[in-house]
């Protein structure tokens, strides 16, 4: 069963700021399957000029996030899925999803 609401939202806010930071060694160390969790997917790299999170839910055993960066090439809608491995919830999968403006 997912954790409680409120502390997943806690986690998946502090992962997303950490994105917004530039901070990758963190943003890493809260991911499982690398590099594979990558292939296809448009990430935001370098400088982000706003965010919103548009998302945070349960599905079955895991969670999803979905957070819409905006970045100087363009906005990008990233969809999480995360995972509890070894007792730490752990983002296991990446998408992209629609924007709309």
């Amino acid at each position: 069963m997912p954790t409680q609401r409120p502390e997943f939202q806690e986690l998946y806010r502090r992962h997303v700021q950490l994105v917004v930071e530039g901070d990758r060694t963190a943003v890493l160390a809260d991911m499982v399957n690398i590099p594979l969790i990558f292939e296809g997917v448009t990430v935001p790299r370098g400088e982000i000029d706003a965010f919103d999170i548009v998302d945070m839910r349960p599905e079955g055993d895991t969670w999803v996030g979905e957070t819409v960066y905006d970045t100087p090439r363009g906005r990008i809608g990233l969809r999480s899925t995360w995972e509890l491995r070894d007792g730490s919830w752990k983002a296991a999968s990446l998408e992209n999803f629609p924007v709309t403006s």
